[in-house]
C-alpha cells in the first residue's frame, strides 16, 4: 500500500522535513503548499499584475495558492494539518475543513495550548498528534501495522 499524504499549514519551523525524514523507508509521497512565504504572499500581483490595494494583491495570491492547494488536498489519501504556536493560521483551519468535508483522513498537528480553541477541528480528525514524530509513527502503523516501542 501507498499513500498520497497533504502536508498542509504552519510554515515557520521544519516539521515537515521531520516528518519526511522520519518516513523515508515508508511508500509516502508528500506534497504541500509553496511554503516560501514571499512566494506565496506576492504569486498573484508576481504573475497576473500588480495591486494598489494590499487587499487585492493578497486576494490574488490566495486564489493562485488555492489552485495548487485544492489539488494536492484533493489527491492526498491523507491530510496533515499543523497548527503552529507563534501565528494564526487560519489558511490551515480552511484547509483543515476543506480535507474533512471532501473526506479525505485527517490528522491534526498541534501543541497542548491550541485543544480548547481548536475543539472543532480536532473532533473532525481522525488523529491529533502533538509533534511530528507521532505524525510519522501513525504513517509507519498504516502502512505496516507497526507499533512503536
Amino acid at each position: 500500500m501507498a499513500l498520497k499524504v497533504y502536508l498542509s499549514g504552519e510554515i515557520h519551523t521544519d516539521w515537515r522535513e521531520q516528518i519526511v525524514e522520519g518516513s523515508t523507508d515508508l511508500d509516502v509521497q508528500f506534497d504541500s503548499p509553496v511554503t516560501d512565504h514571499d512566494a506565496s504572499d506576492d504569486c498573484g500581483v508576481a504573475i497576473l499584475g500588480g495591486e494598489d490595494s494590499k487587499f487585492w494583491h493578497d486576494h490574488k495570491g490566495a486564489k493562485v495558492n488555492a489552485i495548487r492547494t485544492r489539488k494536492g488536498i484533493a489527491d492526498a489519501d491523507v491530510v496533515v494539518v499543523r497548527f503552529g504556536e507563534k501565528y494564526k493560521q487560519w489558511n490551515a483551519a480552511f484547509d483543515a475543513g476543506y480535507a474533512a468535508a471532501l473526506g479525505k483522513s485527517l490528522i491534526v498537528l498541534h501543541g497542548a495550548d491550541h485543544q480548547h480553541p481548536l475543539k472543532e477541528v480536532d473532533a473532525a480528525a481522525l488523529a491529533v498528534a502533538e509533534t511530528p514524530q507521532q505524525v510519522v509513527q501513525i504513517l509507519r502503523y498504516v502502512l505496516t501495522g507497526y507499533l512503536p516501542g
